[in-house]
């Protein structure tokens, strides 16, 4: 992947590293991918030449539906899991519940049954069943897709087609979300965190302890499975990370090569790309979207 990608940013603020902030002129660098000679059916930007929407709809999978699945399936194993362990776990409730009503006998005669029972509440509610971090984070993440895909669902109006939770073919890939649209065709990857995201002095993008490289590297992966997918050699797939919940610096920064965006930002900054792709390539590569790639969940 190339070390940098187009993004329409416009904050004067830069960042230090290998993160850029692009100037709003920058918007127009998008441009450069698709040759020298843009097709005729683009759609300008200038007032002269209005863009043409046409409504595209490209439904193919539901969003989140493989991230629930594995959640469901996560949660289903470990309650099985859980079930085994009961036998001694009851034990447990009424030992400790036992021992509880005997300690508050020899305090007063009356405070046994009263400690007994707290005593046992406490315990069945520190032996409760409990879903792994494991599997909350596939149900936060299905939680995320869906976030997102009620922000992308608008731009249809405005001729773009977003599909969802797709299969890469080949592969054991999927992609969150893929958008094509005027301005361009977008690998789209939904992320559910908390707090906020932060940069090294690198450059490096960071969520706790833990580095957003993997995961950057993840959603360029799948933007070259789907642009050989597509088969259009004119077309560049953009990877894009949206992220929910966490602050990204600056509201939008690109790293490693791909932009990583506040999700609710996300709608208005596609729409604001120049066109690039006429209302008849958008549909041609919707078409090619529902023929070549199937539902992942």
């Amino acid at each position: 992947m190339a070390s940098s990608r187009p993004w329409p940013f416009d904050d004067d603020d830069r960042p230090s590293g290998s993160v850029q902030p692009l100037s709003q002129a920058d918007l127009q660098a998008i441009l450069a991918h698709l040759g020298d000679e843009p097709d005729e059916l683009l759609a300008g930007t200038d007032a002269d030449r209005p863009v043409v929407a046409l409504r595209v709809r490209a439904s193919v999978g539901r969003p989140g539906g493989s991230a629930h699945a594995q959640w469901r399936r996560l949660r289903a194993a470990e309650w099985t899991a859980w079930t085994r362990t009961l036998p001694w776990r009851v034990a447990v409730i009424l030992g400790i519940g036992a021992g509880g009503g005997v300690l508050g006998s020899l305090l007063a005669p009356r405070l046994g049954l009263l400690l007994g029972g707290l005593a046992a509440v406490a315990a069945g509610w520190t032996l409760r069943f409990r879903p792994s971090l494991e599997a909350v984070a596939w149900r936060r993440g299905a939680a995320g897709e869906r976030r997102t895909a009620r922000l992308l669902g608008p731009l249809e109006r405005h001729g773009w087609a977003v599909l969802h939770d797709l299969a890469v073919p080949g592969s054991r890939a999927n992609m969150d979300h893929l958008v094509i649209g005027p301005g361009g065709v977008f690998v789209i990857d939904s992320k559910q965190y908390r707090g906020r995201l932060q940069l090294d002095s690198s450059g490096r993008l960071w969520h706790g302890r833990y580095p957003l490289a993997p995961a950057l590297r993840a959603v360029s992966f799948e933007a070259d499975l789907a642009a050989q997918v597509l088969t259009d050699p004119d077309v560049v797939v953009v990877p894009v990370m949206a992220v929910h919940g966490a602050q990204v610096p600056w509201g939008k920064v690109v790293t490693d090569g791909v932009p990583v965006v506040s999700a609710r930002r996300l709608p208005s900054m596609l729409r604001q790309l120049p066109g690039v792709l006429g209302p008849e390539r958008v549909a041609g590569l919707a078409d090619q979207a529902r023929i070549r790639f199937h539902a992942a969940g």
